[in-house]
């Protein structure tokens, strides 16, 4: 398990120190450094599937808490602080842990196993959603967090997992209808997506592992609209 992580501070020095202690965890993945909330607000539109933020709370214009406070659906947070009064805000948003700069490695290391906790507590709930799926003979029960994308072949459709695929007779609708529609949506009349998976969108292509899924023009700007509220 790899925790995709953001450090938004405004201080270079403060920067440094987390991003030489990131690279110590081999379970961490630094995705990008940003120096204030707007800069976070387009990382995170960008790269949608992050995990964790290391976040400084008094930052100029936007502070922290108030940037973090206006996310939906927002990633893990370990606040990060030169102020202890700051403190109890931290832990009224559910915030992973509570950094009082300077802080030592064992201290954000534990904050670190805090999180990846966390993190597995909430994926293994979405783990246990499933569906069943029929394929020629064999019923498989698949996880909703397992499907990267699904795709129209005719009169069967084509699950996507992450280390296989199932091929079954359906139709394309009837496949999307056993799918929660606020994590799957269609982004083109032969596919579908799951929103979670989503790596970056490069203008109108989608990239989940390294897969390039069309975007069709049909169905574009719901999609924007959802990718801009997320």
């Amino acid at each position: 398990m790899k925790l995709n992580c953001i450090i938004i501070d405004d201080e270079p020095s403060s920067q440094k120190v987390l991003n030489v202690f990131i690279e110590k965890v081999p379970s961490l993945h630094l995705v990008e450094v940003c120096n204030n909330a707007t800069d976070a607000l387009e990382a995170l539109r960008k790269y949608t599937h992050i995990d964790l933020l290391f976040l400084d709370i008094n930052m100029p214009n936007i502070s922290g808490m108030t940037f973090y406070k206006s996310l939906k659906n927002s990633p893990a947070v370990i606040f990060t602080t030169a102020y202890a009064e700051y403190a109890i805000d931290g832990f009224e948003v559910n915030a992973v842990d509570y950094l009082l700069k300077p802080f030592s490695f064992d201290r954000f290391l534990a904050a670190v196993n805090k999180a990846f906790d966390a993190v597995k507590t909430s994926e293994n709930t979405i783990e246990e959603e499933a569906i069943y799926i029929k394929e020629n003979k064999t019923l498989h029960k698949v996880n909703l967090q397992n499907i990267l994308y699904v795709e129209a072949l005719g009169d069967y459709v084509k699950i996507h997992l992450d280390d296989k695929f199932i091929v079954t007779n359906s139709t394309f609708t009837n496949m999307l209808e056993q799918l929660p529609s606020n994590q799957f949506i269609r982004t083109h009349k032969s596919f579908a997506i799951n929103f979670k998976k989503l790596n970056s969108v490069s203008g109108n292509q989608i990239i989940i592992n390294n897969t390039k899924i069309p975007i069709g023009q049909t169905y574009k700007t719901d999609f924007m609209k959802l990718l801009l509220k997320e």
